[in-house]
């Protein structure tokens, strides 16, 4: 049987929102909001792959567990791969979910839904979409794009990621999630690979991946979660937690 990992790596040095791990929501660091929800889904041993000890503390403090790691490290899968190798050396888990932590607010039903992606033999990484419901969340650079297309079931292959639209025509538009299920020697393969051409273009690491020969499943859920990046992100979800629209499970 499968043995997933959640890692969720975690640095201060956000250039949008500096310290966002340890930002107050409700009287706790974001960190532990991402914490407790990746705990309620059940799936497997969460750990934090923090770049300060402030973190560190953090996580300690309400019970987790936190593996420091480099803070030169470019990029959290290479800091989740770093916490991996020393959190499991004799290699107990086959998957690792790389969860971003700056999603507070995100439903851990969605974790078994990124699993259910490598039932298939056929994929080598899983990952989450949702639909697109604005013109204006289709237009918005932040907002990356995935060409999936799905005309049976909930799974489908990720073709390619844009911050455009893609793909052109009538149909719907998919919003990508950035929380991954990789097969461990597809983590390790990729974190050994240097940027892509088509990474560096578009200024998204999972194209790398494409690049590689990887396969990327998709699965669609309701609605992307709501991620925390700016001041006034943050100011949104310390409203929403205050409304229930934002619970811990």
């Amino acid at each position: 049987m499968p043995s997933p990992i959640i890692l969720i790596p975690a640095r201060l040095g956000s250039t949008r929102l500096p310290g966002k791990p340890l930002a107050d929501i409700a009287g706790l660091p974001m960190i532990v909001h991402v914490l407790r929800r990746a705990q309620a889904a059940a799936v497997g041993p969460v750990v934090i792959a923090c770049a300060e000890p402030a973190i560190a503390a953090a996580v300690r403090k309400a019970a987790g567990i936190a593996i420091m790691t480099d803070p030169d490290l470019p990029s959290g899968s290479d800091r989740i791969a770093a916490a991996l190798a020393e959190f499991d050396p004799a290699r107990t888990h086959d998957i690792v979910i790389n969860l971003q932590g700056d999603l507070p607010g995100f439903d851990p039903a969605t974790l078994h839904d990124l699993l259910a992606v490598l039932d298939n033999p056929g994929f080598d990484i899983a990952t989450l979409v949702a639909p697109i419901t604005s013109p204006d969340e289709a237009a918005a650079d932040q907002v990356v794009k995935a060409a999936c297309g799905f005309e049976a079931g909930d799974i489908a292959p990720a073709l390619y990621f844009s911050r455009h639209i893609i793909p052109s025509g009538a149909g719907p538009l998919w919003h990508h999630v950035g929380v991954y299920a990789y097969r461990r020697a597809a983590l390790e393969r990729f974190v050994a690979a240097p940027p892509s051409p088509l990474e560096r273009r578009e200024k998204l690491e999972q194209l790398r991946a494409l690049e590689l020969g990887l396969r990327i499943g998709a699965a669609r859920i309701a609605h992307a979660p709501f991620g925390v990046d700016t001041p006034d992100d943050l100011a949104r979800a310390r409203r929403a937690l205050a409304a229930k629209d934002i619970t811990d499970p």
